[in-house]
């Protein structure tokens, strides 16, 4: 019977961190030998594979894309190296795989296929800012993105921490680095003076900055600039 291969799940480095900083020597090797990836976008998963260097030429490694826009139907073309005997690499923008990223959606069906699933060490950004935070780590909810509309932004923060002041949760969120600036306004104006607010930018670069405040020691200085930089929201009542 032929060898199903594996889906490794591999992480890359978040910003400009150097890949040697970023990722253990094992993941490297793995990555470095793989001919065979799906990847949220090609370019940026080239531009991986040429820093690390890969052991092929970039010509002959096969890169599919799997995006928000990918259609389920599409999955299983997206996994059919596997079937055909070779192991797969699957790669986010930055970061973990399927860890707030449309690659969960290829590990799940690699899961109902039989297909081995691999997860490799590496920087996670919703991680790295819950332990350099001083939360709650013992019960914590990632949220995705927060409404757009500056009301109803702040109407889900207060609902959060409601939730977070009765279950004694850490609640996380992000945002598109351009809203930046609207989103920490409305969480320092949203939360009840005493609740815990953690900003933490630009995580494993140089300018990395991770700052936990109550909202009421937020509102009495002037906001940290943080626009269009890479940030992690964090609360807990």
């Amino acid at each position: 019977m032929p060898r199903t291969g594996r889906l490794y799940l591999i992480p890359v480095p978040l910003g400009q961190t150097p890949i040697a900083v970023a990722l253990p020597q094992s993941v490297r090797a793995c990555a470095q030998r793989l001919s065979h990836f799906v990847a949220e976008n090609a370019k940026s998963a080239r531009s991986f594979l040429k820093a690390l260097p890969s052991d092929w030429p970039l010509q002959q490694i096969e890169i599919q894309e799997l995006n928000e826009h990918t259609a389920a139907s599409a999955l299983p073309q997206l996994l059919a190296p596997t079937l055909g005997g070779s192991d797969l690499g699957l790669v986010s923008e930055a970061g973990c795989p399927a860890v707030a990223d449309p690659g969960a959606a290829l590990v799940a069906l690699a899961h109902r296929q039989g297909i081995q699933v691999v997860p490799l060490v590496g920087p996670s950004a919703i991680l790295l800012a819950l332990m350099g935070s001083g939360l709650s780590g013992q019960s914590f909810t990632f949220h995705g993105y927060l409404p757009s509309s500056s009301q109803e932004r702040e109407n889900r923060l207060r609902d959060l921490e409601k939730e977070s002041r009765l279950l004694l949760r850490t609640q996380i969120f992000i945002e598109t680095p351009y809203r930046n600036r609207q989103m920490l306004e409305s969480l320092v104006n949203a939360c009840a003076a005493g609740t815990r607010i953690c900003i933490a930018t630009d995580l494993t670069l140089d300018t990395e900055q991770i700052t936990t405040r109550p909202a009421a020691a937020w509102r009495s200085q002037p906001l940290p600039d943080i626009a269009r930089r890479p940030t992690v929201f964090l609360m807990q009542a």
